[in-house]
């Protein structure tokens, strides 16, 4: 009686018990569950029809529109195995992925179409290509229209039988300092992190989930799939417009989002933050950066949203920890509560275990003090980095995923980040946590964005630089900011530079690349560290 673990079974549920209630949302279009099963069941046909069968692998090139969530259900109902694109990379960023990950077929936005016809000559194992039609863009010659093979094919139910450790799909990592390795997931972890997703951010049948998280990230951190579990409403956001945004919080009567810090702080400089209405308190996930605790708490005031951060990887599913709120954590003033928020938490349910080490394996101390790196195993650590053995066995060197997070572990027991390993600044022999100096720069109310990083120096081996973006509207000094962080910092926290820039280089998940600020200082070094 034992059956595989596989997110396809919140689709089934979904289609027995939610026929008539609203599953998507995508601008004009409404679809109930029972019209969204049925075009899921086309698109699979429609595959099937093409070849794709257990083990195929299928490329998608897609924003958040109802076409990428049905593929995110049909293309594992024949056991075939999803790779999702990054829609932000360019050509031969795509064309790497597409090839290294053996993806016979791509289905891709039409407004992708110039970057696809650059892309496609150069991709030999490609044997049929599907572009989804969009109004301004024109399509490809000889490639197969979305809705055409649709309206081609049955909408008969169909499911391939499928091992819980099968791949259901490749999610290709950020590739913020090197190649993007490709990361497999399995039936297993998707299921367990989608539990997770339903448990830790408490989901109910009224839920309206907003798909601000590209869908192309770790597969929405499985929004995709436990969304639907509960017949919730999933709607859907082809570009993130803060305004927009806003908009459909009062609109459609959002309940739930994800993102970035950087999302959550577009949505504070949104020119009608202040005009919007929301009848209930949403709950918004963060994760992806450490959030800056000045960010959660204008977040919390302004808008009244409940921030819900929670922690993980590309490479386990993604989550692993969260922000597990407390009663009496309530009684805290503002500041302590949003410092206590910005926390990567403790545990979540059903992933397994997650300790902070030395480097001899051993647990640091619960004292909020020692640093260590943050390590893992359980049901949701990935099967393997695709085609790429010895990164496989590097990663999990000790029988523990090492995520290269460094963090110290507080009294009750709670994570907090406070730096990649390659992201710590040792200054004269002094570590500096780039993450801990960011925090402080966001608490400046002219500053938008922040991005420390290492510059090289004679006399200290490196100190700490920072990028600063500046809000709209209002002005700083580097003399400002200067004695704005000494007031806040040891000194040899300080950044000892500060560099105006219009924007920061992040990825589509919000991940500043630091790789990119540090090369304008360590370019010609033989090392990026001194």
């Amino acid at each position: 009686m034992i059956t595989p673990l596989t997110p396809l079974d919140f689709f089934r549920r979904a289609l027995k018990y939610y026929p008539d209630k609203l599953a998507v949302v995508d601008g004009e279009l409404r679809f109930t569950y029972q019209m969204f099963g049925q075009r899921v069941y086309r698109l699979a046909n429609g595959l099937r029809q093409l070849g794709v069968g257990p083990g195929v692998k299928v490329a998608a090139l897609m924003p958040n529109t109802h076409q990428m969530l049905e593929c995110f259900q049909a293309i594992p109902l024949l056991g075939a195995v999803l790779v999702p694109l990054n829609i932000r990379l360019q050509a031969e960023e795509l064309r790497y992925i597409i090839d290294h990950s053996d993806s016979e077929i791509v289905l891709f936005d039409a407004e992708w179409s110039p970057v696809m016809r650059e892309v496609l000559p150069n991709l030999p194992k490609i044997r049929h290509v599907v572009q989804v039609e969009w109004p301004g863009f024109p399509s490809l010659d000889g490639v197969m229209q979305y809705e055409s093979l649709l309206d081609s094919s049955s909408d008969s139910p169909v499911r391939a039988e499928v091992d819980e450790n099968d791949p259901i799909t490749i999610n290709y990592t950020s590739g913020t300092t090197s190649r993007p390795k490709g990361v497999v997931l399995t039936h297993r972890n998707t299921f367990t992190n989608a539990a997770d997703f339903l448990f830790h951010l408490r989901f109910s049948p009224e839920d309206v989930y907003l798909h601000t998280l590209p869908m192309f990230h770790v597969n929405g951190w499985g929004g995709v799939w436990a969304v639907s579990a509960l017949g919730c409403t999933h709607v859907c956001l082809r570009k993130v417009n803060p305004v927009q945004v806003l908009q459909l919080f009062q609109d459609e009567g959002v309940t739930v989002a994800c993102g970035a810090p950087t999302v959550l702080s577009m949505l504070l400089q949104a020119p009608n933050v202040n005009q919007v209405k929301l009848a209930q308190r949403p709950r918004i996930a963060t994760a992806g950066s450490p959030p800056p605790a000045a960010v959660l708490e204008r977040v919390h005031e302004l808008l009244g949203m409940e921030v819900i951060h929670v922690y993980g990887l590309t490479e386990v599913s993604p989550f692993i920890s969260y922000c597990e709120w407390r009663q009496e954590f309530n009684q805290l003033p503002a500041s302590e509560q949003a410092a206590l928020r910005a926390c990567q938490g403790v545990e979540q349910l059903f992933n397994g275990e997650t300790k902070v080490v030395r480097e001899d394996g051993t647990e640091v101390a619960w004292d909020g003090k020692e640093i260590g790196e943050i390590v893992c195993r359980g049901n949701v650590v990935m099967k393997e980095y695709y085609k790429q053995p010895e990164e496989t066995a590097r990663a999990f060197a000790g029988g523990w995923f090492h995520t290269g997070d460094l963090a110290v572990v507080h009294a009750n027991g709670y994570i907090e980040i406070v730096d990649r390993l390659k992201d710590v600044i040792i200054s004269g022999g002094e570590n500096v946590s780039s993450v801990e100096v960011e925090g402080v720069l966001y608490q400046h109310p002219a500053v938008a964005d922040a991005g420390v990083v290492s510059r090289p120096d004679e006399r200290w081996g490196e100190v700490p630089v920072a990028f600063v973006v500046v809000k709209p509207g209002h002005h700083v000094t580097q003399d400002e900011l200067n004695a704005f962080c000494r007031d806040r910092l040891a000194h040899y926290k300080v950044p000892k530079d500060y560099v105006f820039v219009s924007e920061l280089p992040r990825t589509a998940t919000g991940k500043l690349q630091k790789f990119r600020l540090r090369e304008r200082f360590w370019q010609g070094q033989e090392k990026r560290v001194q």
